[in-house]
């Protein structure tokens, strides 16, 4: 199983419910791989029954075939056809890998403007504190979004000489007006947290233009903070 990061809980919990039994989990820059097992109910007596009958007619018109009851070949060929056609196998049990996708969420896209309204919408406020903040940010814990952003602020955070909080707007970066939610990525390294694609910048400051790939957090009434946990940064 592979699970975006942050929604591992999400998915280890379904998996749980539907029979499955975790076995490790490896974590990687976008997605985490989860290795899963389940243990396969034995045949019944009955089964093992039928199945043995099977076996024994097909027996049967093989050696009676062989011994020319059947007649001629023309004969032979028919009657082996016709008992052929009468027994069917078993359809095969879908495997654990088939299972498992089946099982697998489907809620885990990456939202994006163009592929939620409500996303879009959010990204072109112009209040900070608008109400709309928090409800998406309950509705859509958890769920992975993508947008175009820049870089507003970057503070250290408390007394840290590497660790930062850096407030993101949506959009291009502008010296007079700002766009979307107050995001901010709380207490983070600007090199090992925010997993750059492609090359890794020597800095990055206000006025750094971004595209974000972050995982839905707590939005914060008293200071219109909305919190991001990054996955993926690019230097746009």
């Amino acid at each position: 199983m592979k699970s975006v990061r942050g929604l591992e809980a999400r998915t280890i919990a379904k998996l749980e419910q539907d029979g499955w039994e975790i076995m490790s989990q490896t974590q990687g820059r976008l997605q985490s791989e989860i290795r899963v097992r389940r243990a396969t109910k034995p045949l019944s007596r009955r089964t093992l029954a039928i199945g043995g009958s099977v076996v024994a007619a097909l027996a049967v018109v093989i050696v009676l075939g062989a011994t020319g009851v059947f007649g001629d070949e023309s004969g032979d060929a028919s009657v082996a056809a016709s008992a052929s056609a009468s027994v069917s196998a078993p359809a095969p049990a879908p495997s654990e890998s088939a299972q498992a996708q089946t099982d697998e969420p489907t809620d885990i896209a990456v939202l994006t403007g163009g592929s939620n309204q409500d996303l879009a919408d959010l990204l072109q406020l112009t209040n900070t504190c608008d109400p709309s903040i928090g409800r998406f940010a309950d509705e859509y814990a958890g769920r992975t979004v993508s947008f175009d952003g820049s870089i507003g602020a970057m503070n250290l955070h408390g007394s840290a000489s590497t660790r930062y909080d850096i407030l993101i707007g949506a959009g291009d970066y502008s010296t007079t007006e700002s766009d979307g939610p107050a995001f901010q990525f709380r207490d983070v390294n600007t090199v090992a947290d925010l997993h750059y694609v492609g090359d890794t910048p020597g800095t990055i400051g206000v006025g750094t233009n971004l595209t974000v790939t972050a995982t839905v957090g707590e939005y914060e009434p008293q200071t219109c903070l909305f919190l991001l946990e990054p996955v993926t940064t690019v230097v746009r």
